[in-house]
């Protein structure tokens, strides 16, 4: 184990030349990021949750539910036990030879019961009273950090020059104020890693998945290796577009379209000029060109700068669905849907009751479905991003 250990924490991968990790040991004249700091993440990652159950419960609902906000989920289907057993047993998407079997044995038609599997599908989807807590939560936190943030960089010389994070490296010594600042966001991703299975899930899913993962792996390495200067403006350059998108979602809960509209254009320019803009510009330089100027080579900066690419990589494909919404939103003169909708919809009519095929039934019904409820935005975030 002892072995394992020695060769995990090799000074010569995660150190510059010359630099051994006993000259990084925290002193009464300064003190350096150690590893066992991040141990604090996890205590503070479940306070941080549970300040947002009791942040959503005692003070996002009641503002929600001021709004008008919809409490009630969609539509529920039609109580049937033998779709009911097919949709718990078999499959919640039956194909087309399942449909015409079931249509043939309840006396419907294909589209009454295939209507009837999308209500069930979005019967277990959260209600719009659950998502706008839920970004409301995201919203503060992001505003506050932010703040937070912004406030810290300002003081700082590495703000406005980059050459600035490297200059004494690695003996800078660890300032409380940013001390502080990591520790808030890595905990935070944290509670996010273990929220995301409880959270309204989205189809980019497996994206924001990786995200989490890729966020907690690079707040824990930057700090390991004391390269916290260059992680704050990654923070505040993240965080910048997230508020935006948060209060757009909540926009769009409250059913204030233009506003949403409004405000998911301005994520999106935000969100595209910051990750497709000033990230490469401005931080992918410093750490691939300035760093190597000021240190020279040493592996843990290879890692570093493929970790951030591949954060480049997510930055790009959410850019991508950003831009097709945004094209959507000029073309018809409002945003269109969520590609990641959490709530499946229909362009024809939803029928509270299934038709019957025989046209002397009486189970016809013009009535609409609530299937098409309130989307979300893309995040997260997200780009949610969450980053």
């Amino acid at each position: 184990m002892a072995g394992i250990l020695a060769w995990f924490w090799n000074e010569r991968f995660w150190l510059p030349h010359n630099v051994t990790w006993a000259d990084l040991q925290s002193t009464e004249e300064a003190a350096f990021p150690q590893a066992e700091d991040l141990y604090l993440a996890f205590p503070l990652a479940f306070c941080i949750f549970m300040i947002r159950l009791l942040f959503e419960r005692f003070i996002a609902k009641p503002c929600a539910l001021g709004l008008k906000v919809q409490a009630n989920g969609p539509q529920k289907a039609q109580p049937n036990a033998i779709l009911e057993k097919v949709f718990t047993a078999i499959t919640k998407h039956p194909d087309e030879k399942r449909l015409e079997g079931l249509s043939k044995q309840l006396d419907w038609d294909v589209r009454s019961i295939q209507r009837w599997f999308r209500q069930r599908r979005n019967q277990e989807k959260p209600s719009t009273l659950r998502k706008f807590c839920e970004s409301m939560w995201r919203f503060t936190f992001y505003l506050y950090i932010f703040t937070y943030g912004v406030r810290f960089l300002k003081k700082t010389p590495w703000l406005w020059n980059t050459r600035q994070c490297w200059n004494g490296y690695p003996y800078q010594p660890l300032m409380p104020d940013l001390h502080y600042y990591y520790l808030v966001e890595l905990s935070f991703y944290w509670s996010l890693m273990f929220s995301q299975f409880i959270d309204v899930k989205r189809k980019d899913f497996g994206i924001m998945c990786t995200h989490h993962i890729l966020a907690v792996t690079l707040i824990s390495f930057s700090y390991i290796t004391n390269l916290t200067r260059v992680g704050t403006l990654i923070f505040c350059l993240h965080d910048a577009s997230d508020i935006v998108l948060e209060a757009a979602k909540m926009a769009n809960y409250c059913k204030c379209q233009k506003l949403s509209d409004l405000l998911f254009l301005t994520f999106a320019v935000v969100f595209i000029v910051s990750r497709l803009g000033i990230y490469p510009l401005w931080i992918l330089n410093t750490t691939s060109f300035e760093l190597y100027d000021a240190l020279g080579n040493f592996p843990a900066l290879w890692v570093l700068n493929v970790l951030l690419m591949v954060l480049q990589i997510l930055h790009c494909l959410w850019s991508y669905l950003i831009i097709k919404t945004a094209y959507k939103a000029i073309s018809k003169g409002k945003v269109a849907k969520d590609s990641r909708s959490d709530v499946e919809s229909s362009s024809d009519e939803e029928e509270t009751v299934p038709r019957s095929k025989a046209p002397h039934s009486t189970m016809a019904s013009n009535g609409t479905s609530g299937a098409n409820g309130t989307n979300g935005y893309l995040t997260g975030g997200t780009c949610s991003e969450e980053h």
